[in-house]
């Protein structure tokens, strides 16, 4: 089986055939999965002729933005119908550097789901302001804290996993739709006791276009985030009723 490489895209052109040609120089022999929402700046096009030239890049065309979460999903899709394992995901705009996809994907000798992370350590970031610095910790820290999740970088989209991994997840029943999908699916391996393992990367602001994040998207993931709060805590209530009496409570024989 050969890996896969799902970057979703909107409006990326200048920078979707230079990061393409350098993942396929890789010696990973993966297939490039490229999920395009119909980008008005000629993205897809971009994709289609890359795919006439080279038959390990795939192009899954959307009608419109439809969101980041159902982007990685529909990239998944077309994975399995390749029958790649492993399965990597991450963005268009050179913030997540090709040459760490090695890295990744050897790390899953020893882990289920690997991280791409900025705050393992020897990660890091570059070009970011100050503001944008504290919004993705403070992200962070918030997903961490009420979910109990015990990677340090919880909203990166630049991840590897083990196909079993996807494959034990109903990915038609995951409620998130942007940036909040990143920390859901985090939620749900974590939850299913896979292992989780991270290589520190240096993030580096995007080259060409403009971000994806709004503050609708933070309102989002903050939503999830106590969505899935809830139901952790309900879970842990409902264990807890379901235990046996205590020893000190029973009839003695």
């Amino acid at each position: 089986m050969l890996p896969a490489i799902i970057i979703p895209t909107y409006n990326e052109s200048d920078n979707i055939e230079n990061l393409v040609t350098q993942i396929l120089a890789l010696p990973v022999g993966a297939h490039v999965i490229v999920v395009d929402d119909n980008s008005p700046d000629g993205t897809g096009a971009r994709v289609d002729a890359l795919a006439a030239r080279d038959g390990r890049v795939h192009a899954v065309h959307r009608p419109a933005k439809l969101g980041l979460g159902t982007a990685h999903i529909a990239g998944m899709r077309r994975a399995f119908a390749l029958d790649s394992d492993p399965i990597v995901t991450m963005d268009a705009d050179f913030s997540h550097h090709p040459h760490y996809i090695p890295h990744l994907l050897a790390a899953l000798r020893q882990f289920d789901v690997v991280i791409g992370s900025r705050y393992a350590p020897g990660g890091g970031m570059e070009g970011r302001d100050l503001k944008l610095r504290l919004v993705s910790w403070g992200a962070n820290w918030f997903a961490r804290t009420m979910l109990g999740l015990r990677a340090t970088d919880c909203t990166a989209g630049f991840r590897a996993y083990r196909r079993t991994v996807l494959e034990s997840i109903d990915l038609d029943r995951i409620f998130s739709n942007g940036y909040s999908f990143l920390i859901e699916m985090l939620f749900l391996c974590q939850s299913c006791g896979w292992r989780i393992g991270e290589v520190p990367i240096i993030y580096e602001d995007r080259r060409a276009g403009q971000s994806k994040i709004s503050r609708a998207e933070i309102y989002k993931a903050t939503y999830t985030v106590l969505r899935l709060t809830w139901r952790r805590w309900r879970r842990a209530r409902e264990r807890l009723l379901r235990r046996p009496a205590n020893a000190s409570h029973r009839t003695p024989n």
